[in-house]
Formats: structure tokens, C-alpha cells, sequence
């Protein structure tokens, strides 16, 4: 079967196919703990669930703008410029099914065929996929571990090009946690003013930082203007199946995404709208717990990790994930991520999932219950002893 251009680069993504080799297992009578899907261990909280169940019952389930229903499009606004030191109008914020569509659509609006598009790797793997639908190329930028996993500025500076047309930022970032410096954005921010170029800033796990705050680059001085914001409420309020993110951009940009939800997916549910209404403007101390919680699993998870012998960490400052550096055990990262998964029972994930310069490092997700990570920890320790 002939295939188009457009399509024959994808691949599946890494945690996906891992959850399934684990399942298979599980299926067979072991027992793995299941460190490589990331997403929160915790339930939707209760409010919103009530609030998405009653919009159900309400008659909350038919068409809605294709954008979004207003109400929404204005609590999410108020409370993403608010949270950012922004003005932002409704008409910017465009609703749909999840946060992938508002990395999707804008890359589809803005990247022609040849642009090429700055990504980081190790990154989150729709990042490349999107830009070689959308035909453009994707210039994949090393994160440097010595700079808390921030961007290789020398790098980005000499990847820029009179083709560039887009760069993408994920901070707090998938996989590293870490989270780019205020410095660090503004030496991007001056390049993207300088050369003409759009920032798509992924903040899905802006809520989740346990040291200091995630600046948004959109913040800086000229920069609204050329910067899209991704976001959503899957990671935040535990709502991954429930499908619902946003992207905030300049409103012409805005109506042109608009159109191609109308035109793909047609709208985002509406009752999952009411739900998200209800987390934005219900009360906010279960996600600021949850936090807290994450923080203390973060500081377990990376002490043990460091006390095993040829593994090192960088704590994290952003999302649940850890990404230490398995380089001096002289195996590759997707080796070791094999032989942790049948030798251990510990899924995870190789770095390279995320990039080729993922290599010498594994992700482990740490929204899971701290007496599991601890095991998965005295696991791994013990099965790599007979390396």
C-alpha cells in the first residue's frame, strides 16, 4: 500500500508500546510496576466529576462552537493570563479534544513545506511527528544536563536559519523536568524578534513546579504577539481521558485553528467543557495537594536513584518525571529499559524514546504511590547489581 509523504515518518510513541509489552506480562502473572505512561495516579477530583455528570444529565451533549463554548473560552482567559501577568481575550483561546490539538493545528496554520522548526530532544516525540505533517523539517536541539536540562544556546543559535520558521519550548519539560531560566528565555525570545520567528510554548505541566515558578515566554516584552500557548487540564486535575486542552495565540491565528477543528474534529464535547469550567473555577487546594505529594515522591525517587551505583539524577524542578543518566553502565538506554522491564518488573522508558539525545538516560514517571516507587527503586538497584 502507497502511503503519503505526510504520514510515512510517524511512529508510535514509546510509553504506548512499553505499556503494552508490561501488559503482556501482567497478562502472564508478573507483577510491574508502571513507571512509563505519564499521567497522574489520582482520580479526577470530585467536584469535577460531579459537574461533568451532572452536564450530562443537564443535556450538555451536543455540537458546541467549534472553538469552544464561550464560558470557558473566558474563565480560561482570566485565569491563564492572570497565572502569566497577561491580558488575554477569549477570541485568542481556541478549546479541543486534549493539548495535542493546539500543538497540532498552529504547526499545520504556520509551517510550510521546507520551514524548518527548532525542537528540543530529548522531547516529547509529537514535537517532530507534527512538523513532518505539516512538511516541514524538524532541527531537533540537544537539552544539556549541566544547565538543569535547559537549552544549548550555542546550539540554538547556530541551528537558526533564514529558513526557521518556528521554535518549540516545553518547560516544565517531558522528559527532563526541567525547567528553562528566565535568561535562557529571553535569549530566545531576542532571536525569535530578531529572525521573525513564532514560539509554540508547550506549558502543559506549568502548574506542576515544586522549586520555583515556570516563567511563560509569552510574558516577555514583544512576544504575545508571535507566541502560542498550549495548556490543558490533564495533568493539572487529573483529567487525561476526559480530552480537554487549549491554545492561547493572536486572534487571526486563532480563527484559522478554529477552522480546522471545524474541519477535522468538529468540536470538543460539551459536558467535558462544563467539567473543566468547574476545575478552573471550582477550588484549587486538591491540585495544589497533589503537588505537594509529587514533590515529596520526587525527593524519594532521586535519592534512591542516586544511591544506586553507576546511576545519577538531576532533581527535577517541573512535571513527574525523573531522567537520570545511565551512561557509566555501559549498556544503551533502550537495553537497559528491557532488561529493567524482565529482570526487574519495572516499566520505564529509554531516553532515546524522546530523541537521539536521549541516549544514556532512562524517564521514570513519578505520579505513582510512593511505596511503589520505592520498590521499583530497590528493584532496579538489585537487578542491576548483576549486570
Amino acid at each position: 500500500m502507497t502511503f503519503s509523504p505526510r504520514v510515512t515518518h510517524l511512529a508510535p510513541e514509546g510509553a504506548y508500546a512499553m505499556l503494552s509489552r508490561a501488559q503482556a506480562l501482567e497478562a502472564a502473572g508478573r507483577e510491574i510496576i508502571h513507571l512509563e505512561v505519564g499521567q497522574p495516579d489520582s482520580l479526577t477530583f470530585e467536584n469535577i466529576l460531579q459537574a461533568g455528570i451532572q452536564a450530562i444529565r443537564d443535556g450538555h451533549t451536543r455540537y458546541t462552537p467549534s472553538a469552544g463554548v464561550p464560558a470557558l473560552r473566558q474563565a480560561i482567559a482570566q485565569d491563564a493570563g492572570r497565572r502569566r501577568g497577561i491580558a488575554f481575550k477569549p477570541s485568542q483561546v481556541v478549546i479541543g479534544p486534549g493539548a495535542k490539538p493546539a500543538l497540532f493545528y498552529p504547526t499545520l496554520a504556520l509551517v510550510r513545506p521546507g520551514d524548518e522548526v527548532i525542537y528540543p530532544d530529548p522531547g516529547f516525540p509529537t514535537y517532530e511527528a507534527m512538523v513532518g505533517v505539516a512538511g516541514g523539517i524538524p532541527v531537533p536541539l540537544p537539552l544539556r544536563e549541566e544547565a538543569g536540562f535547559s537549552f544549548d544556546l550555542e546550539a540554538f543559535d547556530s541551528l537558526l536559519s533564514e529558513h526557521t520558521r518556528m521554535v518549540i519550548l516545553n518547560s516544565p519539560s517531558n522528559p527532563t523536568g526541567g525547567v528553562l531560566s528566565l535568561a535562557d528565555l529571553e535569549h530566545i525570545a531576542d532571536a525569535a524578534i530578531e529572525h521573525d520567528l513564532w514560539v509554540l510554548s508547550d506549558e502543559i505541566y506549568s502548574r506542576l513546579v515544586y522549586d520555583a515558578p515556570a516563567a511563560s515566554i509569552a510574558s516577555l516584552p514583544g512576544m504575545a504577539e508571535r507566541t502560542i500557548i498550549c495548556d490543558g487540564f490533564s495533568k493539572t486535575y487529573a483529567m487525561t481521558g476526559w480530552r480537554l486542552g487549549y491554545g492561547i495565540m493572536p486572534e487571526a491565528l486563532a480563527e484559522r485553528v478554529g477552522l480546522l477543528i471545524t474541519h477535522s474534529v468538529g468540536c470538543t464535547a460539551d459536558f467535558t467543557q462544563v467539567a473543566g469550567l468547574e476545575a478552573i473555577q471550582g477550588p484549587q487546594e486538591q491540585a495544589e495537594a497533589v503537588v505537594l505529594e509529587y514533590r515529596r515522591r520526587r525527593d524519594a525517587l532521586v535519592a534512591g536513584l542516586n544511591a544506586i551505583p553507576g546511576v545519577r539524577c538531576q532533581k527535577p524542578q517541573g512535571a513527574f518525571y525523573a531522567f537520570p543518566n545511565i551512561s557509566a553502565l555501559g549498556r544503551s538506554s533502550s537495553w537497559l529499559a528491557e532488561y529493567l522491564l524482565e529482570e526487574a518488573g519495572v516499566a520505564l522508558l529509554p531516553g532515546t524514546a524522546f530523541g537521539k539525545y536521549g541516549e544514556g538516560y532512562l524517564r521514570l514517571c513519578f505520579a505513582n504511590s510512593l511505596e511503589n516507587l520505592l520498590l521499583a527503586v530497590e528493584r532496579m538497584a538489585e537487578a542491576l547489581r548483576r549486570l
